[in-house]
C-alpha cells in the first residue's frame, strides 16, 4: 500500500505573532489523518511573496496533497493569490460564476459591492475553483508534477466547509490510501519514564504496523497506539489485542480511553452507581468544582464546594477544631481528614473529596516543601488519605492537586 503524504501550509503574520491561534492545521490534520494521509509536515509562514514561493517548493515532489489556508481576502495585504499565479506560471482572470455568487451573498448581507470584492472573483487561470458557499472567497485547486496543491480561506468555518463538501470527497474518490486508526489509552498515577520502562517489553512486541506514542499533559499520559494497514476490520482487531494487553500491564494507572478526562470517567461512575459528592477545597480554591462541574449533566451527582481557603472558614463553617490546626498545620493529613469529614456531613453526600497544600511559590518549609498536597476522601466505608509533592509552579500545582485528588476520589468509588 502506498502510504500518502500531506503537507499543511498555514499563511498570516498573525498566526506568527501569537495574535490567532492556528486551530485550522489541528483540524485539517485530524481529517486528512482519518482518511488515511501521513500528515509530515505543518508549516507556518508570512505573508509574503518570497516564504510563499519557498515552502510551496520545499513541498514540491514530496508529497502528494498540500493544503494551504490564508491570505485570500479582498485587502492589500492577501497576497496569496498573486503568488500562486507566480508559481503556477498563471495569471488572474475574473471568474463570472464566483463574482455572480459574491454579488448575491453581498446583498443578502445588505453591503454594497466595491472593488475589493470584485477583485475577489478574480482567480488564477489554470485552477479548478472551488465555489465557497459561506464566503466571498473561493478555494482554488491546482496539479502539478503529481502534487495536488488546495489554498483555502483562513476563516475557519470557509476552510472546514470546504474541505468537507469539496475538497475530502474528492480526495478519497482519487486516492486508495491506507487506512489510518488511532487509540487513546488515558492514564494517571505515574511518570513517563517510568511508563515507559513498564512497557519497554510490550513495544518491543507490538507489530510492525502498530506505534506506541507518549503525550503527557500535567501528569495525566495519553497512549496513543496507531495502526496503519488495508483492512479495517483486521487493523482494528490487531489494535484491540494491544489495547487488552495493556490493561493486563498497567491497570492500576489506567482510567479511560480516547479524550475522556478524569472527571468525565468519575461523572460516569457516580451515575452508574447513583452516588453523590462534594468538594471541601483549600489549595485548589474550586478548581476540582469547576472541573466536575465543567461536565455535562453533573448536577445528578454534585451537590457542592466549601472553598475553605481561610484557616476562619475551616474553623467557622466546616467545624474542624482551632488546637488541631495549631498542632498539625493546615497541610497536613489530620486536617485534610477533618475537611472531608466535615463537608460530607454538611452537604450530606456519599463521597467527599478534600484538598490542602501549598502551591507555591511561597509559603513552603523544609518539612513541608513547596508543592505539597494532602488530599482525601471520605465515605460511609471510612476515610483515605493521601500525600504528594509536586513541583514550584503555582498554577502548574493547582492542576495536579486536582488531578491527584480525582484520581484518589475515582479508585475510592471503584472500590465502593
Amino acid at each position: 500500500i502506498k502510504i500518502m503524504k500531506a503537507a499543511i501550509i498555514t499563511i498570516g503574520d498573525e498566526l506568527l505573532i501569537g495574535q490567532t491561534i492556528d486551530t485550522n492545521s489541528a483540524w485539517m490534520g485530524a481529517e486528512l489523518s482519518k482518511a488515511g494521509f501521513d500528515v509530515y509536515r505543518i508549516t507556518s509562514i508570512h505573508d509574503r511573496r518570497e516564504d510563499i514561493i519557498y515552502t510551496l517548493n520545499e513541498a514540491a515532489g514530496k508529497t502528494d496533497v498540500v493544503l494551504i489556508t490564508g491570505g485570500l481576502g479582498p485587502t492589500s495585504d492577501d497576497i496569496t493569490k498573486q503568488t500562486l499565479c507566480e508559481f503556477f506560471n498563471t495569471r488572474l482572470v475574473l471568474n463570472t460564476e464566483v463574482l455572480k455568487m459574491i454579488e448575491t451573498m453581498m446583498k443578502q448581507r445588505n453591503f454594497t459591492m466595491n472593488e475589493n470584492n470584485r477583485r475577489q472573483a478574480e482567480v488564477p487561470e489554470s485552477c479548478r475553483v472551488l465555489k465557497n458557499a459561506t464566503g466571498t472567497a473561493p478555494g482554488m485547486w491546482f496539479e502539478q508534477d503529481g502534487t495536488i496543491y488546495i489554498s483555502m480561506p483562513g476563516v475557519p468555518h470557509e476552510m472546514m466547509y470546504l474541505m468537507t463538501e469539496l475538497v475530502l470527497p474528492e480526495l478519497n474518490k482519487r486516492f486508495t490510501s491506507q487506512i489510518i486508526i488511532h487509540r487513546n489509552i488515558m492514564t494517571y498515577g505515574t511518570f513517563e519514564s517510568k511508563l515507559a520502562e513498564i512497557l519497554i517489553g510490550f513495544e518491543a512486541d507490538l507489530p510492525e504496523n502498530i506505534k506506541l506514542a507518549y503525550l503527557p499533559a500535567s501528569g495525566v499520559i495519553k497512549l496513543r497506539l496507531t495502526g496503519t494497514g488495508s483492512q479495517h476490520k483486521s487493523l482494528e482487531k490487531m489494535i484491540t489485542d494491544q489495547v487488552n494487553k495493556l490493561y493486563k500491564i498497567i491497570p492500576e494507572f489506567i482510567y479511560g480511553e480516547n479524550e475522556e478526562s478524569l472527571e468525565m470517567v468519575i461523572g460516569r461512575l457516580l451515575k452508574a452507581n447513583n452516588k453523590t459528592v462534594c468538594t471541601a477545597e483549600s489549595c485548589t480554591g474550586g478548581e476540582i468544582a469547576h472541573m466536575i462541574t465543567g461536565v455535562s449533566g453533573s448536577s445528578d451527582y454534585y451537590k457542592g464546594s466549601v472553598v475553605a481557603y481561610a484557616n476562619s472558614v475551616k474553623t467557622q463553617l466546616l467545624g474542624v477544631h482551632e488546637d488541631r490546626i495549631k498542632k498539625y498545620g493546615a497541610v497536613s493529613e489530620e486536617v485534610v481528614r477533618d475537611l472531608a469529614l466535615a463537608a460530607r456531613k454538611l452537604l450530606n453526600t456519599d463521597f467527599a473529596v478534600a484538598t490542602s497544600g501549598i502551591a507555591g511559590p511561597n509559603g513552603g518549609t523544609e518539612t513541608k516543601p513547596v508543592g505539597t498536597l494532602w488530599m482525601a476522601v471520605a465515605s460511609e466505608k471510612g476515610i483515605v488519605s493521601e500525600t504528594r509533592v509536586f513541583g514550584n509552579d503555582r498554577i502548574n500545582n493547582i492542576k495536579r492537586f486536582s488531578l491527584a485528588a480525582l484520581n484518589l476520589l475515582r479508585k475510592q468509588i471503584i472500590n465502593f
